[in-house]
């Protein structure tokens, strides 16, 4: 194959943090024919969390995952795994993934798809991080010497 698995859990990252509207008016011109191995379907599942990433699990609550499968007419399979509900963001990401394992389209979709997604979150989360920096204080302790 063309791609590594850091490659593609790269676009299935931004693929899957993508917004639903702004993935759909960028991939407008693509219609490729493919079948649904998997309609697009919401279930549960469950979170499980650890005290400072090193303690002993737990469960930490819910949250809704929608998921599809697809088979473009070349035979490729494309997956997608999106927190939330709505079925036609999955079905676009699982054309998507497909789509990129092809020869033929990774180049392109790598850099007019992916990189705007990546580019986009990068500065969302730039943002966020200048909005809590902004209203951060700072605690700290003095000793006095009289406790000694």
């Amino acid at each position: 194959m063309h791609f590594d698995t850091a490659t593609r859990q790269r676009w299935m990252r931004a693929l899957a943090y993508s917004r639903a509207e702004v993935l759909n008016a960028r991939i407008q011109a693509l219609t490729p024919k493919y079948e649904l191995i998997r309609a697009p379907e919401t279930g549960l599942m469950q979170i499980q969390a650890r005290m400072g990433g090193t303690g002993n699990r737990f469960f930490a609550g819910d949250t809704t995952l929608t998921r599809a499968v697809v088979r473009l007419a070349s035979g490729t399979l494309g997956y997608s795994y999106l927190l939330g509900r709505n079925k036609q963001h999955a079905e676009q990401c699982a054309v998507i993934d497909a789509l990129l394992q092809e020869q033929t389209h990774f180049q392109n979709l790598m850099e007019t798809l992916i990189a705007p997604l990546e580019a986009e979150r990068d500065a969302l989360n730039n943002a966020r991080r200048a909005d809590v920096n902004a209203s951060r204080v700072d605690f700290f302790t003095l000793v006095r010497g009289d406790n000694a």
